[in-house]
């Protein structure tokens, strides 16, 4: 959550490459997104059964991108976007969704 805070801090990633550039940069929230989730999800389970820890995983990602993409709103140069924050949220239920399959699977 640091490092997305720090990325989210700088006044522009913007790389010059037009539409590649966006692409790649959804691809990476999509990614960072889903890793947190797992991460939460790690975390959780030591508390909760794997499922529902799942479910708090996703709702903790989703709301931290809820708040990332406000904070981008207080840096120059960088704008908070509810596309941002759909993607973000779909990395993480991606994730989640994973979880929820692979320990069904598993049973």
């Amino acid at each position: 959550m640091a490092v997305i805070f720090v990325l989210s801090a700088q006044p522009s990633l913007d790389t010059g490459l037009g539409l590649a550039d966006t692409i790649g940069r959804k691809v990476v929230h999509f990614g960072e997104y889903a890793l947190l989730a797992l991460l939460w999800w790690r975390a959780l389970r030591t508390r909760m059964d794997s499922g529902h820890a799942a479910i708090a995983a996703l709702v903790l990602s989703s709301l931290y991108a809820m708040t990332d993409e406000y904070h981008q709103t207080l840096v120059e140069g960088r704008s908070g976007n509810a596309l941002d924050w759909a993607v973000d949220s779909a990395g993480a239920a991606t994730a989640a969704f994973g979880l929820q399959v692979r320990r069904r699977t598993a049973a």
